[in-house]
């Protein structure tokens, strides 16, 4: 069974689609995709379709979406005459609950987090073009949001949130690849589209403020520090990370001539031999802003 949820939901089985356009029965399946070769109990479909206010037909309505389900997983199963399983061997029912089996099949999840795991290691062994070549891979895996066509109750929104988040952390990391191989320049239109989207986001907004420096638009970085300081403030109660703060003093402090001053390259190269540390000529390499830093110069 191929499995798709990194935009919309696209499930297959022997490469018939067994993906069905009812939205109840498309959550379930979303479900059971999700928690794939694992017990999915029968309270927490309940939840994912009703909230906590089930109705008193939810048992048997739920058993209605299993079997259409098994209907469209036969009907796939049909095509290969070699294949002896039938739907309740693929989506089995457990004691409370069900578990839909993937037989070792594709799925984009595994291989965005399979290709993301060897651009992590990559940037840990400071090899960035291979770090900056498997993140891109990685996120050229999602066309969309995840379950993009799904409507998603409690645990899916759960489910969303988390594919949503690891998506983020690759896409700071694979940045951070880019800025210290020089491509500031062209990294500028994508960092003024996700400073926008994520507006209290202190990593993305320190790679913005670094590309623009490197760019020669100093004033720009220094107004993007001014604008997330703003909005934290505003809407948090809180000042920006010490990381950032130290980015922007850096870049304050930086020669007419655009290179950073004495004091601020010393203080980033020191903060780059050390994985904890964090120095003023950096952007952060997690999603909060926090982790080594690249130089400012």
């Amino acid at each position: 069974m191929d499995t798709d949820i990194l935009g919309t939901l696209a499930v297959r089985e022997k490469g018939l689609s067994i993906t069905p356009t009812a939205p109840k029965p498309r959550q379930v399946l979303a479900l059971l995709v999700v928690q794939a070769d694992q017990m999915v109990p029968v309270g927490m479909l309940s939840e994912e379709l009703w909230g906590g206010r089930p109705p008193r037909s939810a048992r048997p309505t739920l058993q209605t979406y299993i079997l259409q389900l098994r209907e469209l997983i036969t009907a796939a199963l049909e095509a290969d005459a070699a294949d002896v399983r039938t739907a309740k061997d693929v989506l089995l029912t457990v004691p409370g609950g069900y578990l839909l089996k993937s037989g070792g099949g594709g799925s984009d999840v595994r291989e965005f987090e399979r290709l993301a795991g060897l651009g992590y290691r990559a940037m840990d062994a400071a090899d960035f073009p291979e770090a900056a070549r498997q993140l891109r891979a990685a996120l050229a895996l999602w066309s969309g949001p995840p379950l993009a066509d799904v409507h998603a109750g409690m645990h899916l929104a759960t489910q969303v949130k988390r594919l949503e988040e690891s998506r983020l952390c690759a896409l700071d990391q694979r940045i951070e690849a880019d800025l210290r191989l020089g491509r500031h320049r062209e990294l500028l239109a994508e960092l003024t589209v996700l400073v926008s989207r994520y507006p209290t986001h202190e990593s993305l907004c320190g790679q913005y403020m670094l590309a623009l420096y490197r760019s020669g638009r100093r004033g720009e970085a220094l107004d993007a520090y001014q604008r997330l300081r703003a909005t934290l403030v505003r809407s948090l109660g809180l000042e920006p990370s010490a990381a950032l703060s130290k980015l922007q003093r850096s870049i304050l402090m930086a020669r007419p001539d655009g290179s950073p001053a004495t004091t601020a390259t010393a203080t980033a190269t020191a903060s780059g031999s050390g994985s904890g540390s964090a120095g003023p000529g950096s952007t952060g390499s997690g999603p909060a802003g926090t982790g080594r830093l690249a130089p400012v110069g």
